[in-house]
């Protein structure tokens, strides 16, 4: 059994299109383990995001590694079961790449946010000496791209009924990050952080501006950094219209923001056979 479960892990990060089961696989591995190395050493200590500047400066790599770490089952399971619904939403009508951008950088941009509220507040209750953990504010940032990209989006909730979008994504902040806000006030920082940063890229993205570039590039050099395979020559032709080699990308960008734009005025049921099938194969290519 355990023989087949190896297996299957494998196949999932063998995929090129799994970046959503490969994130949820990485923090249950991690959850996992670093529990289980707590009971004879502090790891986490070393992993989990400090709530002051020079705690950040001398330990850069948690502002990456604390969105792998969780404080107990309950604090993974919501945030892995929010992130597998919302991220298969966004992956749909976006692709992998604008997906893991919107993780990554919103899970970034909420820890910034915690780590700014420590330093200013640390004078009047201490917060700048504790530490954060866990994937809430990364997980924040999908949800609210989906919502900014998608608010008439309708999701059946179990005992609730159908509910747009906009208003899962706005509950979902308030219930878990306004209310009782005296309680874990660090975490919430980072759930609003990461949740103004999904609003922000998706708004972006529709006016034909990536945030994300920045990061593709950064993950295209450790993909060659830690590529083993040859580099294989290609045989390039020459356009003979660099014109229109120039402008299709243009055209390309222009096709993606009138569909979305559609979707977000009328819905995804407002699209016509031939503009959904543009958008899938679209998804597929990023």
């Amino acid at each position: 059994m355990a023989n087949f479960i190896i297996e299957d892990i494998k196949n999932i990060f063998k995929g090129k299109d799994t970046i959503l089961s490969q994130i949820i696989v990485l923090n249950v591995a991690v959850f996992i383990v670093f529990n289980i190395i707590e009971n004879f050493y502090p790891i986490k200590f070393w992993f989990m995001l400090p709530g002051n500047l020079l705690g950040l400066i001398t330990k850069p790599h948690t502002i990456v590694t604390y969105m792998f770490l969780h404080a107990s089952f309950f604090h993974i399971l919501f945030n892995m079961l929010w992130l597998y619904y919302m991220g298969q939403i966004l992956i749909e009508y976006l692709g992998t790449k604008k997906f893991s951008a919107a993780y990554f950088l919103g899970g970034i941009a909420g820890g910034l946010a915690f780590v700014l509220f420590s330093n200013i507040v640390s004078g009047i209750n201490g917060l700048g000496s504790l530490g954060l953990v866990g994937a809430s504010g990364a997980v924040m940032a999908v949800v609210f791209a989906v919502a900014t990209l998608l608010p008439e989006f309708t999701i059946r909730l179990f005992l609730i009924g159908n509910v747009k979008m906009k208003y899962l994504a706005a509950g979902a902040l308030i219930l878990t990050s306004v209310l009782d806000f005296s309680v874990n006030t660090g975490g919430k920082i980072a759930h609003f952080g990461g949740a103004l940063f999904g609003f922000v890229y998706i708004k972006y993205l529709q006016k034909g501006n990536d945030l994300g570039e920045p990061f593709y590039k950064v993950v295209n050099f450790f993909k060659y950094l830690f590529s083993s395979k040859p580099k294989k020559m290609k045989v390039t032709h020459r356009n003979s219209n660099p014109k229109h080699s120039a402008a299709a990308p243009k055209a390309k960008q222009e096709v993606i923001d009138r569909i979305l734009d559609k979707i977000s005025k009328s819905g995804y049921d407002s699209l016509t056979k031939e503009e959904k099938e543009i958008l899938f194969k679209m998804s597929k290519e990023n």
